[in-house]
């Protein structure tokens, strides 16, 4: 990977996370209606699969999406106006925080439903292969998502009609409140895949190059036309499971900071001074650059007016 390639996935993560922050400063200013839940910690994940990915490949993603969009290209202003509930947001304002799309990029939504994209990205692969294109879909999902009777059912469509779909699991340690291990069996989720025939790898979730690098074998894999494949991800989030959540009751100061330790952007960071391949100034520069764009974003969605009531109706379709 070239020496451009790494300091745009570094960026890419610095954009999430500072997304992010200033979607708590808007909560807790009382800036947007509802709660979000936010990806600080999972950065890597997002980044290191969409890193591996083309334009006009195509994503789905979770309750806690705001990462994958901005991985896979997503505007912050559209993405905070959204948020706020402004007309400017990719729904205008009707979707909110777990509803992002924009389907020019090749984001085929957040979904508040858990589990609710495996059966968007399955279909997503199969018109892929049945317009003859070289396309893949990744689907992320949430190790609480992996329980859902609904992957079973598209791993087995996937791997009997060889679609290129990539199913990525972040598996970050808690389903809410309740810890992976007390309500799901065995000892691997990208095992699962095995009696399918599936082919399956966990990586180091806080490692971006290493989830990268399995990304990329994955939709190698996709794009001959060899099936689908599992990636699951062992990562962290920083904070509770969304922002009126403190964290704080259900895991210990120690865990949480034993994982900090291990912050995805802090480890790239190093790496990249490291190897000469940038200068801790170089990185501030793009940290403040990427502030300031995630900062005007919040200024300029708060500005914007609200939906007009007489659309209420409007837009929809189910």
């Amino acid at each position: 990977m070239d020496c451009e390639h790494l300091l745009e996935i570094y960026r890419r993560m610095v954009m999430i996370r500072q997304f992010e922050e200033q979607t708590w400063n808007v909560y807790i200013n009382g800036q947007m209606a509802g709660l979000a839940h936010l990806y600080i910690g999972e950065e890597a994940v997002a980044v290191g699969v969409c890193s591996a990915l083309r334009e006009d490949d195509k994503i789905t993603s979770t309750h806690r999406g705001h990462g994958h969009c901005i991985a896979k290209g997503g505007d912050l202003y559209r993405m905070m106006a959204e948020i706020m509930g402004k007309s400017t947001g990719y729904c205008q304002g009707k979707g909110g925080s777990m509803h992002i799309f924009d389907m020019d990029l090749g984001i085929l939504g957040a979904n508040g439903i858990v589990g609710g994209s495996f059966g968007i990205a399955t279909g997503s692969a199969l018109s892929s292969k049945l317009k003859g294109t070289d396309q893949v879909t990744a689907c992320f999902f949430g190790d609480g998502a992996a329980n859902q009777g609904l992957w079973l059912e598209v791993m087995n469509l996937a791997a009997i009609w060889k679609l290129p779909v990539i199913y990525v699991c972040e598996n970050n340690q808690y389903g809410e409140y309740t810890p992976t291990d007390v309500v799901t069996a065995g000892n691997s989720i990208a095992a699962r895949s095995e009696p399918f025939g599936i082919p399956n790898c966990t990586v180091d979730g806080t490692d971006v190059l290493s989830v990268h690098k399995a990304a990329q074998d994955a939709v190698q894999r996709g794009r001959m036309g060899e099936g689908p494949s599992v990636i699951e991800c062992h990562t962290y989030r920083f904070r509770g499971h969304h922002v009126g959540d403190p964290g704080n009751t259900y895991r210990t100061e120690k865990e949480v900071g034993e994982w900090m330790k291990r912050d995805p952007i802090k480890k790239l960071h190093a790496k990249l001074v490291e190897k000469g391949i940038a200068t801790e100034e170089e990185l501030k520069g793009i940290s403040d650059m990427v502030q300031k764009e995630a900062e005007e974003a919040v200024e300029k969605a708060v500005a914007d007016p609200m939906p007009d009531p007489n659309e209420l109706m409007e837009d929809i379709y189910a």
